[in-house]
């Protein structure tokens, strides 16, 4: 593979982004100190995009705060999206904000360099200086990465080890010798690799190196010693994050998965690809109020970025909903509220479309059957019983839950049979996605009620004091809303009454513990914590306990 040489100053093309002419200004002046003139402005995102259709920047300078139409952050995601950045782009990114969420995302696009404004021409002269050294000494390592030849960026890495003249680049060259032998799968010597380097440098990716390789050879215990450490480290926890999100996921761990990276998305909020895991992992938890945040995040910071689309706000309103099916009569009328205010702005944005309108149709089937009026819903919903599911996966999966709650069981596995053979789970999101549609079908043959419909039931049961059918639909429930504190108090009532009439079976005593477990942990109020306290008192002193079952309660 023949690499072209890196040009000479005179040639470089530079893009400045930034909509203040004195931050162009001082930034072409410290340009010209290095007989930089290919020099062109861009004062917002569209026309910075335009330049970028017919120029190859080789430094592209770009703002947080660009004028009015997007901000740097999306900007430079979309430009990596685009093909205009690649690892061969210097990229040095403004800003005169630095508070942690920002500067984590931007880390996240790995800019080249920093600067916080406002600019000295001095110090951006210096700045100039290190990123034009750095990145023509190590041109050929990042032409080869762009072009996924990882052998030959390994040789080329090896090759400047053994020049002493370029000694301040020796860590950079060692890491792209660890990467690239995880590019190739090369684990075990990736290992070596890291540990021998371990003993020269102390950097956080040296560190959290030798954390994937364990990880990825299965040295598990070593690896999640190593990762606790690393998660006390301001310098590695937000690679250690993502690296054991990952790690669980493979090893389909889904609760700890989604624990992780709520925890990595709060310190950079704005990852879209990374609220979008967090979103696909609230659902297989069964997080409702976790699901509706993650797509108002995705919605939030999606704006006049790349990822904007209408069906972000669907999907903010589509994950309402199934927060709605989750609450109090009380609660989803506020939720519901929401949801409303939201489909008349995603109409004023975007207009009613055909296929629009077929989804706002589903939407609205939805809301009637949560408000009780299903015969309403009923008549909306036969236009669509005998459409194929040729929408997106959130269409079809929107149309699978209108049929499943009005009573089509039948129409609704048969679609989500259908959708499932749609998924591949070949990536990340994929698994997880693949994962939440086996537990859908096995929930929704097995439970033809939501969670609130089914705790409307069991207080009817338990109101005739059918203790029984009331504990069974709640554990239905407590499947459907598995971290709900009202659900798991309720089986405690119920099983005060019920072991008076019979002694518990073992799957009884089991999602006894489990409703304890999560009361635990629930965050009571004083109220609600003695209620809790007494119903447990009232099943260890019941006669109907035998001497070997004592239900446990946390310190």
């Amino acid at each position: 593979m023949d690499i072209p040489a890196y040009k000479d100053n005179q040639s470089l093309n530079v893009l400045i982004i930034d909509g203040q002419v004195l931050v162009h200004e001082t930034i072409k002046r410290a340009l010209d100190e290095h007989n930089i003139t290919k020099v062109k402005s861009a004062e917002n995102a569209f026309f910075a995009l335009r330049l970028c259709e017919k120029t190859t920047f080789d430094i592209i300078i770009i703002s947080f705060d660009v004028k009015s139409d997007k901000d740097g952050f999306n900007l430079l995601e979309e430009m990596k999206f685009k093909g205009y950045v690649t690892k061969s782009t210097s990229v040095i990114f403004l800003s005169a904000e630095t508070d942690t969420g920002l500067v984590n995302c931007v880390v996240e696009l790995q800019p080249d360099d920093f600067w916080v404004k406002p600019l000295d021409t001095r110090k951006v002269e210096q700045r100039l200086k290190h990123v034009l050294q750095i990145n023509r000494r190590l041109h050929k390592l990042q032409y080869c990465i762009d072009q996924e030849e990882y052998s030959k960026a390994i040789y080329h890495a090896e090759r400047q080890l053994k020049d002493e003249s370029l000694s301040q680049y020796h860590p950079y060259a060692h890491r792209i010798i660890g990467e690239c032998l995880c590019y190739l799968f090369a684990f075990e010597d990736a290992e070596k690799f890291y540990r021998n380097l371990a003993a020269k440098y102390k950097y956080a990716w040296v560190s959290v190196g030798i954390a994937r390789t364990l990880l990825k050879q299965n040295k598990i215990a070593e690896g999640l010693e190593l990762t606790e450490k690393l998660l006390e480290r301001d310098d590695t926890r937000f690679l250690t994050y993502d690296l054991l999100a990952q790690y669980y996921i493979e090893n389909e761990e889904y609760e700890l998965g989604y624990d992780i990276i709520q925890k990595a998305t709060a310190l950079a909020p704005r990852n879209i690809d990374r609220n979008k895991k967090s979103w696909a992992l609230a659902r297989l938890n069964h997080d409702r109020k976790g699901q509706y945040l993650a797509t108002l995040n995705m919605a939030k910071y999606a704006k006049n970025s790349i990822h904007d689309s209408p069906e972000l706000s669907l999907n903010v309103i589509r994950a309402g909903i199934d927060l709605a099916s989750t609450q109090s009569k009380a609660e989803a009328a506020l939720t519901l509220k929401r949801v409303e205010r939201r489909i008349s702005e995603i109409q004023t944005d975007y207009g009613i479309t055909d296929e629009l309108k077929e989804q706002l149709d589903i939407i609205e089937v939805r809301m009637l059957t949560i408000r009780q009026d299903k015969k309403e819903a009923e008549k909306k919903l036969k236009d669509h019983l005998c459409k194929p599911p040729d929408g997106t996966l959130e269409d079809n999966l929107d149309k699978i839950k209108a049929f499943h709650d009005l009573g089509f069981w039948e129409e609704s596995l048969a679609l989500l049979k259908k959708v499932k053979k749609q998924i591949s789970d070949d990536s990340f999101t994929g698994k997880v996605v693949s994962e939440y549609l086996n537990q859908e079908e096995d929930e929704r043959t097995s439970i033809h009620y939501t969670s609130s419909e089914l705790s409307e039931m069991a207080a009817a049961h338990y109101k005739n004091r059918r203790f029984k059918p009331a504990f069974n639909s709640l554990e239905q429930a407590l499947k459907l809303s598995p971290k709900d504190a009202k659900v798991c108090m309720s089986i405690l009532k119920v099983v005060v009454k019920l072991i008076e009439k019979e002694v518990l079976n073992s799957a009884q005593k089991e999602v006894v513990q489990q409703c304890v477990d999560i009361l635990n942990s629930s965050g009571l109020s004083s109220s609600q914590h003695e209620r809790f306290i007494q119903h447990v008192n009232d099943l260890n002193d019941s006669e109907n306990v035998d001497a070997t079952y004592h239900v446990r309660v946390a310190d």
